[in-house]
């Protein structure tokens, strides 16, 4: 096997020192030749993914967060490149997904078990993404918690809660399975995965291989009403509120009033004001647990907290 590791050192908020030669140190007695890069700006990851798909290499490792693993994939669709995923990032989104313990130490035993298993992708006007496609307040949020200077949840809360003091639903026109809606919605999240990252279900029976993209409206709410859909989002309960519609499908077009912030993988991009969407099956190969775990309200983001403070633990306690 021969393998790109591709590091982002700024991503996150944990040392990446001795990152690198741990993967090549558990790689190298596999028969892996790992080479290592790293990026230095926006746009790099996807451009060292792709020279590694044109040199035949059998895989492409991840170490990044959101970012980086998003701009890594988008070269990989397609290809017979592997991509593998080493979570250095906060939210961590596609990894929690596909089962992939939320630590760059603990994902790459991932890669040295399984093998790797072929899972959907999606497109916006053309723009490829993994996770989530949202409009309406959590683009809004993400542009705020982007504009930030520092990370971290307690960022993204304050981002939460300053954008909600003034937002003001819009309205949207959808098309999808052949019928046109108009809402007027808090926000509409086009999802290939079940989650935003950090345990937030926006779509908790989402399949990323089922060829099929899970779409949840948000209606306006009071704002009593509105904190219970943040609650649930946490719970995994979200599909159980009445201010949610939820449907599937292959393919769908929204409409909106004018251009504006939406994100892609919760990364804030200006987008027209006609967004078509495209279900691509089977198109990225990624070493991942082979199935899905089925999300349980309270239970499943219960394991996942408890997971989440063991890793904290564990990194108190490691040596690089």
């Amino acid at each position: 096997m021969k393998a790109r590791l591709i590091i982002n050192p700024i991503s996150g908020t944990h040392s990446k020192a001795g990152l690198a030669a741990n993967v090549v140190d558990s790689l190298s007695p596999l028969g892996w030749d790992v080479e290592t890069v790293h990026t230095r700006c926006s746009g790099d990851a996807t451009r060292l993914a792709l020279e590694a798909v044109a040199a035949g290499y059998d895989a492409v490792l991840a170490a990044g967060g959101d970012g980086t693993v998003n701009e890594t994939a988008i070269a990989l669709c397609g290809s017979e490149t592997a991509l593998g995923i080493l979570p250095c990032g906060s939210g961590n989104g596609l990894a929690r997904h596909l089962g992939i313990p939320v630590d760059a130490r603990e994902g790459l035993k991932i890669i040295m078990s399984e093998t790797p298993r072929h899972i959907d992708y999606a497109t916006v006007n053309d723009r490829k993404f993994f996770c989530t496609f949202g409009v309406g307040f959590d683009a809004a949020v993400s542009d705020a918690f982007a504009r930030k200077k520092s990370r971290g949840k307690l960022k993204y809360i304050q981002s939460t809660f300053e954008t909600y003091a003034h937002y003001e639903p819009e309205l949207y026109r959808i098309t999808a399975n052949g019928k046109t809606m108009t809402e007027k919605a808090f926000l509409i999240a086009v999802c290939n995965a079940s989650q935003y990252g950090n345990n937030a279900y926006i779509a908790p029976s989402a399949s990323i291989d089922d060829g099929m993209l899970d779409v949840t409206v948000i209606h306006a709410g009071n704002p009593f009403s509105t904190a219970l859909v943040g609650f649930d989002l946490l719970a995994g309960m979200i599909e159980h509120n009445v201010l949610i519609r939820q449907f599937r499908t292959s393919a769908l077009t929204i409409e909106r009033t004018m251009k504006g912030i939406a994100h892609i993988d919760g990364e804030p991009v200006e987008m027209p004001s006609r967004l078509e969407f495209a279900c691509h099956p089977s198109l990225l190969k990624v070493f991942a647990p082979k199935s899905e775990k089925e999300i349980k309200p309270f239970i499943t983001p219960a394991a996942s907290m408890l997971a989440d403070f063991k890793l904290a633990v564990n990194r108190v306690f490691q040596k690089d």
